[in-house]
């Protein structure tokens, strides 16, 4: 009868040690020829032993589960021998420096072990448990480095769902108030949603499912390997190359990260949405020149579900994806602007502390500073300017309304009150990146729509 390791180590169809595995998403494991022979007589590719459906028609391997297998015959083969030579059976008792593997006397004495430099079989074995224990400790660290990273990839993998459903209540919400002959596009937007979350959650699911063999994989070989090291010198020379090797392969593997674009594109769903279906109910529309970006918007901010306001509230628990600002309460646009004329009204009302302009790509969003944003600022009162040649008072009358225009070909920047139509300050500069729309707030603020018509005026 089996020993309950074997068993553990052993394939259900063919009942020996495993060749070659597999893993199906049901977290069984096969042999690769004994599923594929299984899989041939059925018409449905499911599990042997659950019957889920797997849905992969080439599983990965499972590349832990191999080196186990390799290491349990390795261990077999050698238990059931001596430590004696394979040539001569005399007992091993030096180690060849030239060929990295245990000799006997007579073989020292050999032609083919001719001027090579030998070691006492316990002296080359420290020496070889010290080199090999000095690269654990940085596998170790890799190990932990991939947990951490993991965790964050299972949070963002959570909000991606929480993101798609807030997203689909919106566009139900926003579809009621259109009429029956509408129902096609909605539809077309809720199947865009689903292909998206789909996308990016079985995206995420995959980073998950391979980061999880990753660890896997270097915590079997780190518990293999000091397995290997507690072991007779012997026995654990024969071995030590391979499991240097083994160990070696891990340091290969890139430290995972999470990409840009990684979270729902909330903006594709929602953003200007009653604009891209105005040919059909333009009555009923309303447009907004930008869209706030909720992928950018710090914690404390929490957006409109048109994506046109913001205001300052309770703390979020969101992913920090590189799109996100952690220290400034900020969010910018979810368009940038690298060619033409374009201008947005922000409706400002009594707010007490404010930021609006515009800021250049690639955007400092992480860290205590700003840098490459040309802004206006309300703070305790008093109005300034912030750009990268300095600061500087302005001379300003309680403000309701700002209008923001960039001319970005001329490489002007300006802002005025709408309500009184006076000019407030511009900015000149020789604009050579894409720039996007930038807001700060202490408490809260609003995008104001433009009218619409056949055709969109926003020369002003």
């Amino acid at each position: 009868m089996a020993s309950r390791s074997e068993e553990d180590l052993s394939c259900a169809i063919c009942q020996d040690v495993f060749r070659d595995p597999v893993l199906l998403s049901c977290s069984h494991s096969f042999c690769k020829d004994c599923l594929k022979s299984w899989w041939k007589k059925k018409q449905v590719k499911e599990c042997p032993l659950c019957k889920r459906r797997s849905s992969k028609r080439e599983p990965p391997r499972n590349l832990a589960l191999k080196n186990l297998c390799e290491t349990f015959l390795q261990e077999s083969d050698q238990s059931s021998s001596p430590a004696l030579c394979s040539l001569h059976s005399e007992k091993l008792t030096l180690f060849c420096l030239d060929h990295q593997q245990p000799v006997c006397l007579i073989c020292r004495d050999s032609e083919k072990h001719s001027d090579h430099r030998f070691r006492p079989i316990d002296e080359a074995a420290q020496q070889h448990k010290k080199q090999l224990q000095g690269t654990l400790e940085p596998l170790k660290n890799k190990l932990q480095s991939f947990e951490r990273v993991k965790v964050e990839f299972e949070q963002t993998a959570e909000h991606i769902k929480v993101q798609a459903r807030l997203t689909e209540t919106q566009i139900k919400e926003q579809f009621k108030k259109l009429h029956q002959f509408l129902e096609e596009e909605e539809e077309a937007r809720m199947a865009a949603l689903r292909e998206e979350e789909e996308q990016k959650s079985r995206m995420m699911k995959e980073k998950i499912e391979f980061l999880s063999r990753d660890i896997t994989s270097l915590s079997d070989t780190i518990r293999t390997t000091e397995d290997e090291l507690r072991a007779e010198d012997i026995s654990f020379l024969l071995k030590c190359k391979a499991a240097g090797e083994r160990v070696h392969q891990h340091f290969l593997l890139d430290d995972p990260q999470l990409a840009s674009g990684a979270l729902i594109n909330e903006v594709k769903h929602l953003g200007n949405l009653s604009f891209n279906i105005w040919n059909k109910m333009k009555d009923m529309v309303s447009y907004s020149p930008v869209v706030l970006d909720p992928n950018s918007a710090n914690p404390w901010l929490a957006l409109s579900e048109d994506l046109t306001s913001l205001r300052r509230g309770e703390k979020r628990k969101l992913p920090d994806n590189p799109e996100r600002f952690d220290r400034y309460f900020s969010v910018l646009g979810s368009e940038g602007f690298n060619s033409g004329t374009h201008s947005w009204d922000v409706l400002v009302g009594d707010s007490t502390r404010w930021a609006l302009g515009v800021s250049a790509e690639p955007v400092q969003k992480k860290g205590s500073k700003l840098f490459g944003t040309w802004r206006i600022v309300f703070y305790e009162g008093k109005y300034t300017t912030d750009s990268p040649s300095g600061v500087s008072d302005l001379s300003v009358q309680k403000i309701q309304r700002i209008r923001v225009k960039l001319d970005w070909n001329r490489g002007e920047l300006s802002f005025s009150d709408p309500d009184t139509n006076k000019h407030i300050h511009t900015f000149i500069h020789t604009f050579t990146q894409k720039m996007f729309p930038f807001f700060s707030v202490g408490d809260h603020m609003k995008l104001l729509p433009v009218n619409v018509s056949v055709t969109l005026d926003q020369s002003r």
